[in-house]
């Protein structure tokens, strides 16, 4: 039996992975802040998972198969993983970069707050599965 390998543990996984993510893209904007031509990336998650829950004639979420032996669930095959997408279309200086500073850090303490919810969270869990272990309050 294995305990931290339920729903709850692998959803903040994926979350903090997706943090992790977003905090190397973020850095990666901010490290090339002067540097001619250099476009911004972001993290995109939250849209591909609102298009997929607001989509027409669906009112869940399709499963992903990664084996042709699974079951499908839902009405199709599900790609939620979070994505890095380049912002080609604004520009911010005359060298063509489109970096605002002060936009990326608040974007930075944003994704900050968020991991260490996400992180608190998980230290939650894995207190309750030690009690649980350990029979005391």
């Amino acid at each position: 039996m294995n305990l931290l390998n339920g729903p709850e543990f692998r959803r903040l996984q994926g979350a903090i992975g997706a943090a992790e993510m977003r905090q190397r893209v973020i850095a990666d904007n901010i490290a090339n802040v002067d540097v001619p031509y250099f476009k911004r990336s972001e993290v995109v998650f939250e849209d591909i998972l609102e298009r997929q829950l607001n989509a027409p004639g669906t009112n869940r979420l399709a499963g992903r198969r990664t084996d042709a032996k699974h079951i499908p669930i839902g009405g199709g095959s599900a790609d939620l993983r979070p994505r890095i997408v380049p912002d080609q279309t604004s520009v911010m200086n005359n060298n063509v970069n489109n970096v605002d500073i002060d936009r990326e850090m608040s974007l930075l303490a944003k994704n900050q707050l968020r991991y260490n919810a996400m992180i608190q969270q998980l230290n939650h869990e894995v207190r309750m599965v030690r009690t649980a272990i350990e029979g005391r309050a």
